[in-house]
């Protein structure tokens, strides 16, 4: 199983919305890493998403770039402060899944799911980017097999 997780595309200022959306640079930037992942021949059989508007919408963008066969869905456990622990423990490792969150909770995910602990720095991911997770088969550990970012630098 591949894990591919997300964090949201830019957003409004809350000021401009009061449940923030996608900004046209973020909407800009998921539709080219989209597009990049796409041309990779990525294969995602299920998006889940948070239910925050700007999560949603990142994930509609992946998905019809992507058309994951399983469709997307709303999934609770994805906010910025939930327990990646228990969320961690959920992960049906026998399909390609991309997760669309935010931080701190996608680094804290990748974090536990690297080392054991959700508090050690490992990656740091940008606005629209995927850092896709993956397994040796029949092993426990995770490893990061590649990512994609917006920007370099």
């Amino acid at each position: 199983m591949a894990l591919f997780l997300v964090q949201h595309g830019i957003a409004l200022p809350k000021d401009q919305d009061p449940d923030p959306g996608l900004s046209p640079e973020g909407i800009a930037d998921v539709e080219r890493i989209a597009g990049v992942a796409r041309g990779y021949g990525i294969r995602v059989s299920h998006i889940r998403h948070s239910g925050k508007k700007r999560a949603r919408q990142t994930a509609e963008l992946f998905a019809a770039a992507l058309h994951p066969e399983s469709g997307m869905e709303e999934t609770a456990g994805l906010n910025p402060l939930d327990d990646v622990i228990a969320f961690a423990r959920q992960l049906d490792q026998r399909e390609n899944v991309m997760l669309v969150g935010h931080q701190p909770f996608m680094g804290r995910i990748t974090s536990y799911l690297l080392t054991g602990s959700p508090d050690k720095i490992l990656f740091k991911f940008q606005n629209g980017g995927i850092v896709c997770l993956d397994q040796e088969p029949g092993e426990n550990s995770w490893f990061i097999k590649w990512s994609l970012s917006p920007r370099i630098g």
